[in-house]
């Protein structure tokens, strides 16, 4: 011993000496002039340990490179240690550190560490090199922080590590001051993630701070703005499809509730109905087969009771199976939004060719004779789900190019070394987080697996049978401890999913009998395999490298049985509601029974099939029409009580019964189990399909009424918190052995209870400093009404607040957290906003599930970015807070009482609006909107508006075209929108260009020059007091949606396209796509025509029915019109002013309704003569003016024998007898002929007098 201890004292002496040498130290005056020596330097050799650094306490810097050190060591006499390198060793760890807190700059690269610890202490650390490791994972905020108090760390290399994951590049945003970050430096390999999409976008947005990522400078303002653009544009788009799930998820347990759906629509109803007829089968059972009465047995009978309620027990499963598959879908979008859709999951069909060869694939490795004991001869696919997660793929892959640069592998043979093979997770974990953690992250490392217990590998197998065998077990051995969740199904194992991977097998060799499946027992090799011995085909393999497994598939599956084989022999997916028909009306089919609406004495008795009160121990009441039951409070004897599928709301009647020891009240409208009462024997309680919501108050209640109750089922009830249902009721209700049809684990009861026993209130996390504090103390079970807290010191430290579901009925004492930038109050019982005034820099607040009336109290909140109050009582929103919200950009308020949104548009960094399931009910609401021109996304859905207004979407697209989705759908119709609506007049267009909706003030419409070119002002009613309408400069056709104004006296309506007062009816081959789109509006023309022949009728001769008998005056100048018969003005039997100046009229017709009429202008047309029947009505002519024509004699004007004024300037008059004519206008006072041949004749006017 002494030897050794000498021989190592040389070797460092040795090493000293060399250290000594290169930097120029002598060795002899070591101890003299070591204490000078602030900098040391040793490379490539000479130094395999760290010794002799205690001579040196003044160093600061320390440089080692390529030597052979493990660990670092000797430092703990270096305080003063400012810069170190340890470059090119064989590190695996950072530790040795603990003296150094001087410490500035840190250089490890090229070295084998695994994780970034122990430097907590170095809190003045600046630069951290390390690069070319074996770094995974960037725990910076853990239980043992590793880089989360480095603080002033400026500068950080990480490239040529293993790091795959966008969370870990997440967790850098908690280092403020970083400035300079490379994963993928030019001198070493990229980590994984860096060849992900959307790398640098994740990067810049998460640490804004950066100046240099990688090579590239990015301190520009506009590369920051960009990536914080598209990550914002990626979140709302994510959050806008997960609220759409949530949504329509919501919407379905609605739908039930309301009875609003077909059976083929609805699981839940599928599930009440076969409950409902599983239930009654039962009884019938019970009743007539389990009496001591053998006369009442019937085997034949008996037989097809028990294959009904078999089979309506596979149906009912089924049901249920379906809807909690439904969780899934937003857990998939959540995870696609965290991975910034690296990880994709794609459902398939029978169309495509994977979802064939999954199928094949299954089916070519079930073997029926490995099940026969069980009845089992067939397998059915349900569903298969694709695996898109492109870190594993790269990782996979480049593991694989790996190997084929450092072996002797062909690609040939590398391809014959890939199976395909199965895996099933464990059935004693849970299967949806194991799941979920496999499409993530993919598979654990052999070092995790042997951490959990388990062996040094992953298991796979290419027989179903083999991987099936443990869940087989498991479900068969749960079963028979009475789990009834399973023991439903005579297969209880009968659905299943498998998990199937790309696995390279690589070299491989069989697993020896007595070794433990460990990478150290089997060098060389890269997995190991146990065969069947009948079969050696058949293997169950074990995987070393999880790298080298790539998880692709996961197939749902369904074992058949002869017994159930003619159920489900449909191709899939399978008629679901014919089934579910064909097995409710298999013998003995249920004939409607008299349901019952009270009970007396007589009804018990007769009920319970007993002669006295007194003796009835079991009582079902199933399937009638109940709400109070308070004639049972004489039943002492009662044991057993079902009244499920009745109207209770309460349970107040069934109190005080000491020996009741069942009781179901499934499916009906509990809220509360409040009137429980004295209940001292209860042992089991059904609640299932209620309405009850608030689970600690109802856990309270059963833990004081019901201290023996030991199973308990409150599946399917709207709670506020699903996620917490279970953990809340295990912690209190101490006693219980099943709950929700599953076995209670004595670890999960003692987590559960232990949860419980904590702070009622959650504990508070903030940047900077890993503090877990709790604000209040332990309230042993006392009713939370009123919530104060205080949190003295740290008060200005905390940025995130999290009080969910803590009963908190005010919000005080919240003036000292001035740095908060997140809150969260949701399910409380908040009615008034108030306590945030000094949280000036709060970001996002959410407020859901309150009772707020009001938003008052936000006003001063200029930085708030993201507000959600889901699920208040708010009626309308506040103008005068919404004026301070000046930053907000995300706004929810779905299942209010909003009618109006009326003050929205004062949010013009709105991008993002939530407001579905309110009261908004005009389309004038979407006025309020067009202002908000960032708007991206917007969902109304719920709203009385949506199956109010026609054409709904259209109409939305069109007034909001900066819209990118609207009720989470992309808009799309902007195209069919315009069509439909541009130029469209409806009172909507009036309130937005006159600024109110007060239509019965109206008396002057102006509305030139609006591009209008429909006319829909309905009802016409509201316009009962216009009485003049100016649309000059528009693109009319026809003001057909005109006619209906009742009081309208004048109408202009020049320079437009007017062809007639009503369009010429066109049948449907010869409409333009644009007309066909009109005619489908109500009101737009096409569509108010009459459909009598008369009205079809547009010939001058035609009987035409009278229009708008109030209009007196009508401007139609300079609208292109040629044919004035076309124009149907004979209808308008009261006018008595018409202007036609600057059309194409080339002859005087369609006049003849026209007996009121008292002045015509029709300058500058294109007439040339004058007919019989031009004027032949107009005998109250006082005004005609033709100038600028081309008339050539003055013909057929005798009958305006009242005519005063006429003009005939600029037309073609050369003879003066053509003067002579107008001798027949007695009553003609004033004559012009200016610019006329006749006017050179210095006579023309002796002749006209």
């Amino acid at each position: 011993m002494l030897s050794n201890e000498k021989q190592k004292n040389r070797s460092e002496e040795e090493v000293i000496k060399k250290l000594c040498m290169a930097n120029g130290v002598p060795y002899e005056k070591i101890a003299q002039e070591g204490s000078s020596i602030t900098s040391l330097e040793m490379f490539f050799s000479g130094f395999p340990c760290m010794v002799g650094l205690s001579f040196f306490p003044r160093l600061s810097q320390l440089t080692i490179i390529g030597q052979n050190i493990e660990y670092i060591d000797g430092l703990e006499c270096c305080p003063l240690l400012q810069e170190l390198w340890i470059v090119q060793c064989h590190l695996t760890e950072i530790s040795g550190l603990q003296n150094c807190l001087q410490l500035e700059k840190l250089y490890l690269y090229e070295n084998k560490i695994s994780e970034i610890k122990n430097l907590d202490l170095q809190v003045h650390l600046e630069v951290l090199w390390i690069n070319n490791n074996c770094i995974t994972k960037i725990k910076v905020r853990a239980v043992s922080p590793c880089l989360d108090l480095n603080v002033n760390l400026q500068k950080l290399n990480l490239s040529g590590n293993k790091i795959s994951s966008f969370k870990e590049l997440s967790q850098l945003a908690r280092l403020p001051r970083l400035s300079e970050l490379a994963l993928k430096d030019p001198t070493s390999t990229p980590n994984p993630v860096c060849l992900l999409c959307n790398y640098d976008t994740h990067i810049l947005y998460h640490v804004p701070s950066l100046q240099r990522l990688d090579i590239y400078d990015v301190s520009s303002k506009q590369i920051k703005e960009a990536a914080e653009s598209a990550v914002m544009k990626k979140r709302m788009y994510y959050n806008m499809r997960v609220r759409t799930a949530q949504r329509k998820l919501a919407e379905t347990r609605l739908s039930l509730i309301e009875r609003k759906k077909t059976l083929s629509q609805s699981p839940e109803e599928c599930i009440k109905t076969l409950t409902r007829a599983l239930k009654f089968v039962c009884t019938l059972h019970k009743m007539f087969f389990c009496s001591s009465s053998k006369k009442l047995q019937d085997p034949a009978t008996e037989h097809k009771v028990h294959a009904k309620i078999e089979a309506l027990r596979k149906r009912l499963k089924l049901w249920t199976r379906r809807l909690d598959e439904m969780e899934y879908t937003v857990q998939f979008l959540l995870m696609e939004l965290e991975s910034v859709g690296n990880i994709r999951l794609e459902e398939g069909c029978s169309t495509d060719p994977w979802f064939t060869s999954c199928c094949d694939l299954l089916l070519s490795r079930f073997s029926p004779s490995d099940y026969k004991t069980y009845g089992i001869t067939d397998i059915r696919v349900d569903r298969v789900i694709r695996i898109h997660n492109s870190a594993l793929r790269l990782c996979f892959e480049d593991k694989i190019h790996r190997l084929l640069a450092n072996e002797d592998l062909s690609s040939q043979n590398y391809r014959r070394q890939l199976e395909y093979l199965f895996y099933i997770v464990d059935p004693e974990k849970c299967e949806k987080d194991e799941t979920l953690q496999i499409l993530q992250e993919g598979f654990k490392t052999t070092e995790q697996q042997k951490a959990m217990g388990k062996e040094g590998a992953i298991p796979f197998s290419n027989s179903l049978s083999l991987n099936e065998q443990s869940r087989i077990e498991y479900t068969l051995r749960q079963t028979s401890q009475g789990h009834t969740k399973h023991s439903m199904d005579t297969i209880p194992f009968r659905h299943g999913q498998v998990n199937v991977s790309k696995v390279f097998v690589g070299k491989s060799m069989p697993i020896r009998d007595g070794e433990p499946v460990d990478r150290s027992n089997y060098p060389g090799v890269y997995s190991v395999y146990r065969s069947v011995e009948t079969n050696p085909r058949r293997r169950q393999w074990f995987v070393f490298d999880h790298e080298l497994v790539l998880p692709e598939y996961i197939i749902y599956y369904e074992y058949i049985t002869q017994v159930n084989y003619c159920i489900h022999s449909f191709d899939y997916p399978t008629n679901d509601v014919a089934l579910d028909k064909e097995v409710l009306n298999r013998e003995p089919v249920l004939k409607p029974q008299p349901k019952l609406l009270s009970l007396d004495d007589k009804i018990l008795l007769s009920v319970a099939r007993a002669n006295v009160l007194s003796q009835i121990t079991v009582l079902n009441l199933h399937g009638n029409s109940l709400s109070n039951i308070k004639e049972i409070s004489s039943l002492t004897a009662l044991r057993h009580l079902t009244v499920s599928f009745n109207e209770f709301t309460h349970l107040d009647d069934i109190s005080h019964m000491p020996n009741l020891e069942f009781l179901d009240a499934s499916f009906n409208h509990l809220v509360t189990l409040e009137g429980l009462r004295g209940l001292g024997q209860l042992k089991q309680l059904d609640v299932r399909w209620n309405k009850l919501t608030k689970v600690r108050e109802d856990t309270a209640v059963l833990r004081k009424h019901t201290p023996a109750l030991l199973k308990l089922d409150t599946r399917n009830n709207p709670w506020n918190r699903p996620e917490a249902v279970r953990m809340t009721i295990l912690g209190h209700l101490m006693n219980l052995t099943h709950l929700d049809d599953v076995l209670v684990a004595e670890e999960e009861a003692a987590e559960a209870v232990q949860m419980t026993a904590g702070s009622k209130i959650n504990q508070l996390q903030h940047v900077g400093f890993s503090v877990k504090t709790f604000l209040g103390a332990v309230l042993g079970g006392m009713m939370l009404n009123f919530v104060t807290f205080c949190v003295y010191q740290i008060a200005d430290q905390i940025t995130t607040l999290n009080l969910d579901n803590q009963r908190i009925s005010k919000m005080i004492n919240l003036s000292k957290l001035v740095n908060l930038r997140w809150a969260s109050f949701n399910d409380n019982e908040i009615s008034k906003v108030e306590g945030l005034d000094n949280c000036l820099k709060l970001e996002e607040l959410s407020l859901n599930n309150n009772s707020i009336c009001t938003l008052s109290g936000l006003t001063r909140l200029h930085c708030l970015n993201k507000l959600s109050v889901d699920g208040n009582w708010l009626t309308s929103l506040d103008v005068s807070t919404l004026d301070g919200l000046s930053s907000l950009s995300f706004l929810s308020a779905e299942n209010n009482c909003i009618a109006s949104l009326h003050g929205i548009q004062r949010l013009r960094s709105l991008f993002e609006l939530y407001i579905g399931s309110n009261q908004i009910s005009t389309s004038r609401d979407i006025y309020c909107l067009k202002g908000l021109t960032n708007l991206l996304i917007l969902d109304l859905c719920g709203n009385p508006l949506v199956e109010k207004l026609e054409n709904y979407r259209i109409y939305v697209v069109f007034h909001l075209p900066f819209l990118k989705a609207l009720d989470g759908i992309e808009a799309s119709e902007c195209e069919s929108a315009k069509n439909m609506f541009m130029g469209r007049l409806t009172t909507d267009t009036v309130a937005e260009k006159l600024g109110h909706s007060n239509y019965t003030k109206i008396t002057h419409l102006n509305l030139q020059s609006c591009s209008i070119r429909i006319v829909d002002l309905s009802p016409p009613e509201l316009f009962r007091n216009v009485r003049c309408i100016n649309l000059d400069h528009s693109n009319l056709t026809s003001f057909s949606g005109l006619i209906h104004l009742p009081n309208i006296k004048a109408l202009c309506l020049n320079y437009n396209h007017i062809e007639s007062i009503l369009p010429r009816q066109k049948t449907q081959t010869h409409l333009t796509s644009r007309q066909i789109l009109y005619s489908k509006v109500h009101s737009s023309g096409y569509s108010q025509q009459s459909t009598s022949k008369a009205t079809r009728d547009t010939g001058p001769t035609g009987s035409l029915e009278p229009l708008m008998g109030s209009l007196e005056v009508l401007h139609l100048s300079h609208n292109g019109i040629s044919n004035m018969a076309n124009l149907q003005l004979s209808r308008l039997t009261n006018l008595k002013a018409l202007f036609l100046e600057g059309n194409e009229i080339s002859q005087v017709e369609g006049l003849e309704g026209l007996h009121q009429l008292r002045e015509l202008v029709l300058n500058r047309n294109r007439i040339k003569t004058l007919t019989k029947n031009s004027f032949a009505a107009q005998a109250l002519l006082l005004q005609l003016h033709l100038a600028q024509n081309r008339i050539r004699e003055l013909n057929h004007l005798d009958p305006l024998i009242e005519l005063h004024k006429l003009s005939l300037d600029m037309n073609k008059l050369q003879d003066i007898a053509e003067l002579d004519k107008l001798e027949a206008l007695p009553s003609l006072k004033e004559l012009s002929v200016v610019g006329n041949p006749v006017s050179i004749n210095k006579f023309y006017k002796q002749s006209v007098h």
